[in-house]
């Protein structure tokens, strides 16, 4: 596997600049990582862990761990 790193400006909209990325033949994920807050992916997935276990949402978390480790 190859991949491109693109380094952005801080208003750059994501979300748009993804789906652009997308459309093009042979990319086919594309991860976003804050270099300059790079726990914040780990933040958030702590956060939404401690919901899902308030909720009691038992299948759901253990599904998103699943995922975790099975993702390449």
């Amino acid at each position: 596997m190859k991949s491109l790193k693109i380094n952005i400006e801080e208003n750059t909209d994501v979300e748009k600049l993804k789906e652009l990325l997308l459309q093009v033949k042979g990319i086919n994920h594309i991860e976003i990582i804050d270099d300059e807050n790079p726990e914040s992916e780990l933040k958030k997935a702590f956060a939404k862990t401690k919901e899902q276990l308030k909720k009691g949402d038992y299948e759901t978390l253990v599904s998103d761990i699943f995922d975790i480790l099975i993702k390449k």
